[in-house]
């Protein structure tokens, strides 16, 4: 009983953001999760300049037949190569692929490639998820029509929308669409954002709903503030914690399904590295060359996993009942 008045009067004074970050920083998983995203994007930005297609100084492209499958930690054959193929690191920190490519530098372009569409394809889902859910959580009760006919309401249509798109399987759905569509890096980020809104979508009118009956939304409506700044100004701002939850998750979900793309060959093309291609080129030499499997599999693996600690952590800072 103490210990709950003690944390009564703690929070008492601040405000709701200082209240949702302090018990976020209690969260010591979630909080090692979030290191862990920051590093790998701090990574991610630190490798753009240094393997730029122009000038790079680790260039993931490079062929160094040579120095095929080399294990990590190895040192270039110098005799065999031109001065201007060995690596600038002088040792290969990775390892080869079976081209004699650096690892390391395809891994760090991976990086960059992966978090990039991590983010775009999340930023159209969320954008569409918000618009979806807005007018389907204030309009919803507005009936659609033509002439004395009242055909469906705007909630209705919405709703039966998302039950469309989550009854198609959404990876597979992905694939077909990426196998018509010709490869491209931008065609990877729109299919994955427009097949993913749903659940922000299903969050935003639920929010939405609960949050239209209130009185300062009603005070709002009633001074004839137009709906579309109803939602922009008073609801959204005021729904940012389940969509800000579902974006953390959507992302790690993004930069699976491109890895699962990319391993099957329907990902960002050659000659663009991306963990799931550097993990589809290894597993011809998962005996041979175990490191071309094991370094980008661990990558993804910990990104992922710690993008999702991140959300879990931010869901129960966000929510009042699951704080401990």
């Amino acid at each position: 009983m103490a210990s709950n008045s003690t944390q009564a009067t703690s929070t008492s004074g601040a405000s709701p953001s200082r209240i949702v970050w302090r018990f976020f920083l209690k969260n010591r998983v979630a909080v090692a999760g979030m290191l862990t995203v920051a590093t790998f994007f701090v990574v991610a930005l630190v490798g753009l300049p240094l393997t730029k297609p122009e000038h790079p100084t680790l260039d993931p492209r490079e062929v160094r037949l040579p120095d095929k499958l080399k294990p990590p930690l190895s040192m270039p054959n110098r005799t065999a190569l031109a001065p201007e193929l060995l690596p600038r690191l002088g040792v290969y920190l990775f390892g080869t692929d079976e081209l004699g490519r650096d690892v390391f530098a395809r891994m760090l372009e991976g990086a960059f490639v992966s978090l990039a569409v991590g983010f775009v394809a999340v930023g159209i889902a969320v954008a569409i998820g918000l618009a979806l859910g807005g007018m389907a959580g204030y309009y919803g009760s507005l009936t659609l029509g033509f002439g004395r006919y009242r055909l469906v309401t705007v909630d209705t249509l919405i709703t039966g929308l998302i039950d469309v798109m989550l009854s198609f399987p959404s990876f597979f759905l992905i694939l077909t669409v990426v196998a018509v569509l010709p490869p491209s890096i931008w065609n990877i980020m729109v299919v994955i954002g427009l097949t993913s809104w749903e659940g922000t979508a299903r969050f935003v009118r639920a929010e939405i709903l609960s949050l239209r009956e209130q009185e300062f939304v009603q005070a709002a409506t009633a001074l004839g503030i137009p709906g579309p700044r109803v939602i922009m100004r008073h609801l959204l701002p005021n729904a940012v914690a389940p969509v800000l939850v579902s974006a953390t998750l959507g992302i790690a979900g993004a930069i699976l399904t491109e890895s699962g793309l990319s391993f099957l060959g329907f990902g960002v093309p050659p000659p663009n590295a991306t963990w799931g291609n550097i993990l589809s080129d290894g597993k011809r030499y998962l005996f041979d060359a175990p490191w071309l499997t094991f370094i980008p599999g661990t990558a993804i693996f910990l990104l992922v996993l710690a993008f999702n600690l991140f959300g879990e952590g931010l869901r129960e800072a966000f929510n009042p009942k699951l704080r401990r």
